[in-house]
């Protein structure tokens, strides 16, 4: 039983949970994820890792409360414990390989949409620690919706909060203000967008304006998190390639994004159903 140490809610529909597990918190690296399932019984469910802790031997998770499985993380309790969490999986982020004298040299710009800012936060705090220039670029649907804005302000030399109505920061799309820093002579040499398909989409378009090496993270087309299901599978550079396995992240400028934004529709309807089957079966 993997023991949940501290659970936090940090919007109506989104959970942080500070998970015991040794192993897993002494081998996870930035990029990787996770497989959790609340109990015996349950789904298992791929999440991004949120943060590590070698010491303490925990690994924090971020679930947002959208179908019948996620809902049934967020209501485990604080000293409760999932049946399993197993991990790490998938591959790190390519850039973890650099010495650190390499990386003071880079500037990075993280593009974070909605949940998508929990796995770029271990990925701007590894590498700000070792020196390299990080700026952050969070974009929610309102200011009720923003997540670890200020874990993020920790471990980023430029925070840009963008919301749709304007409620907090910059009054527009994450797009608009990547296009606004590069035009202002920025001079990022590295850019990494992890959230939506259809954010990645745009924020590849607005990268290739400047000739922004980006890499994207797929990790929102995995549902068993070994490649074996296919689910995953995806287009890139003309190949296919499985995002749990061979990923999550990729050059954005050769994954397709119509072909996964359509497998990923393909999902979404069974989720409903089994949502719906799950409140009939509680007699709600």
């Amino acid at each position: 039983m993997y023991r949940i140490v501290r659970k936090e809610t940090l919007t109506p529909i989104i959970t942080l949970m500070e998970v015991e597990a040794p192993r897993l918190a002494c081998a996870a690296q930035p990029g990787q994820f996770l497989i959790v399932r609340a109990d015996e019984e349950g789904e298992r469910i791929p999440l991004t890792i949120c943060d590590y802790n070698r010491e303490k031997g925990t690994v924090t998770i971020v679930t947002q409360a959208v179908g019948a499985s996620s809902k049934e993380i967020c209501a485990l309790e604080e000293g409760g414990s999932f049946a399993d969490v197993a991990g790490p999986l998938g591959q790190p982020s390519e850039f973890i390989s650099l010495p650190d004298e390499e990386l003071k040299t880079m500037s990075f710009v993280f593009i974070a949409g909605g949940l998508g800012t929990a796995p770029v936060y271990p990925q701007a705090k590894y590498f700000h620690e070792r020196g390299a220039k990080v700026d952050v670029i969070i974009g929610a649907k309102n200011a009720d919706m923003l997540i670890l804005e200020e874990e993020m302000a920790k471990v980023c030399d430029n925070l840009h909060i963008c919301t749709d109505d304007g409620s907090k920061g910059y009054k527009g799309l994450v797009t608009a203000k990547l296009e606004e820093l590069m035009a202002a002579g920025a001079g990022y040499t590295q850019a990494v967008a992890i959230g939506p398909m259809i954010m990645m989409k745009f924020v590849t378009m607005s990268a290739k304006k400047f000739n922004l090496p980006l890499v994207v993270s797929l990790n929102t087309l995995m549902v068993d998190g070994t490649g074996m299901c296919g689910a995953c599978r995806v287009t890139v550079a003309g190949k296919v390639r499985f995002a749990c396995v061979e990923g999550p992240e990729f050059n954005a400028y050769d994954v397709d994004f119509d072909e996964a934004m359509r497998r990923q529709a393909m999902y979404r309807t069974i989720e409903v159903e089994a949502d719906h089957k799950c409140k009939i079966g509680r007699g709600k």
